[in-house]
């Protein structure tokens, strides 16, 4: 018989979901509510007066061709973003659900990472990757490979990478390890009997009944490098050099409180929020599909 929580007082189930909605409507509905009136209208730089000039910002935003350059540099920074963290945090889980001695220790160092704050993880590998004095940039130098984000475009890129993926590693890794231990050990057993090898055991039980922490996993880091790699471009690259770094979420916080155009900022916002719904509802829609509960 299911068993339902049952309240004699009426208005304590409102009482008790009052802090996260107060929280919901004060964090994301006010400011999209204000990013929505913002985006059509042109303000000046102080907010002292303002024109209603409809979709005439969205409109100059897909004309200028360094908007459509951060779509592009967005989309291929996801992407690399999402997949490399998965993939490694999948593959340090797996090794170190197999771990026997010193399995707390492993476990310990592969989870501090995620306790770093963006800046300073922007910070780190901004100095290792230093083109005169980083340790890394070094060794690569000694392969053949003349290391320079500040000049080079594909490096600078390289470098964000790096920095947004060790950040999310230990996250991913964290979920990946709990769905890897509440997977029967009789099943796997089971497989090795018959004949099965580590790869097919792998590929035909494990990751299965992975999909559904894979799936929850896809729409966090999607989310995660569309708006949390903020503060680890400010700290390494500036969306430099150039604009080649620059992706959606940063290029909001450049023309709208660096350059002022507060309007265009605004028509950003409202875009980009849009993406991450479409991707978010798409991901629920088509791959969950994919997913084995």
């Amino acid at each position: 018989m299911e068993k339902r929580a049952r309240f004699k007082s009426a208005w304590l189930p409102y009482l008790l979901v009052a802090p996260q909605i107060i929280v919901t409507v004060v964090f994301f509905f006010l400011p999209a509510g204000q990013a929505l009136y913002q985006s059509v209208l042109i303000q000046d730089s102080f907010g002292v007066s303002s024109q209603f000039v409809w979709f005439d910002n969205f409109r100059d935003l897909f004309n200028d061709p360094n908007y459509l350059q951060s779509f592009q540099t967005t989309g291929l920074f996801s992407v690399l973003v999402a997949v490399l963290g998965l993939g490694i945090a999948l593959i340090l889980a797996v090794f170190a659900d197999r771990v026997s001695r010193g399995a707390s220790i492993y476990k310990t160092f592969l989870i501090w990472p995620y306790a770093v704050s963006p800046v300073v993880v922007g910070v780190l590998w901004m100095f290792l990757l230093s083109p005169t004095l980083g340790i890394v940039a070094h060794a690569l130098r000694h392969v053949g490979i003349e290391w320079n984000h500040t000049m080079i475009s594909r490096h600078a890129l390289i470098l964000i990478v790096i920095a947004a993926v060790w950040k999310q590693i230990s996250y991913n890794f964290l979920f990946f390890l709990a769905g890897l231990q509440s997977i029967p050990k009789s099943l796997i057993e089971a497989a090795a009997i018959d004949g099965a090898g580590p790869v097919r055991r792998f590929f035909t039980i494990v990751f299965p009944l992975l999909t559904p922490t894979t799936f929850f996993l896809l729409v966090v880091n999607v989310v995660y490098a569309f708006f949390d790699t903020f503060a680890i471009i400010e700290a390494t690259t500036q969306g430099g050099p150039g604009k080649d770094t620059e992706i959606l979420v940063y290029k909001v916080f450049q023309d709208g409180f660096k350059g002022g155009d507060l309007g265009g900022s605004a028509a950003q916002s409202v875009v980009l929020m849009a993406i991450v719904i479409v991707l978010t509802v798409a991901q629920f829609k088509y791959v969950e599909k994919k997913v084995q509960y």
